[in-house]
């Protein structure tokens, strides 16, 4: 597995131990991890902190987006993917799209390679969080 990947499923899995949403998303500038996060909506009670605005905010300011990559291990939502149009972020690798589709025409119409893994370990992390915690998945995908 690629080690950028494998970093942001560590996230997902902290945001899980933590009570929250299993997504990770790692941002990766040259080659380096310039920002990792996890959806961290439950235990901040903010519904905007998904796993792809998580690692925007602690990557910082790094001045260009050109030439990063974001990762993350579930299709990002039409939030986090207005986030990668606006900031200019020309590459997502995204670890399944089997449980949520996200929106990943819309940053292909914009420009963006879009590689959909479709990882099991992905797609496990996600299923079994869903059928365990439904109404949080549901009010996390604004279909509470």
């Amino acid at each position: 597995m690629d080690k950028f990947m494998q970093a942001a499923i560590d996230q997902a899995r902290q945001g899980l131990a933590a009570g929250g949403i299993p997504i990770g998303s790692v941002l990766v500038k040259d080659g380096q991890i310039v920002g990792v996060g996890h959806n961290r909506r439950v235990q901040d009670g903010d519904p905007i902190t998904h796993a792809e605005i998580d690692c925007l905010r602690r990557a910082g300011r790094i001045g260009s987006y050109r030439g990063t990559t974001l990762y993350s291990t579930l299709m990002p939502c039409y939030l986090c993917a207005g986030a990668v149009v606006q900031f200019g972020i020309k590459r997502v690798l995204a670890g399944e799209s089997q449980t949520f589709s996200g929106a990943r025409e819309f940053m292909e119409h914009h420009g963006v390679e879009v590689i959909d893994l479709n990882l099991s370990e992905c797609q496990t992390m996600m299923r079994e969080f869903i059928a365990q915690k439904p109404e949080l998945w549901y009010e996390d995908i604004g279909q509470l």
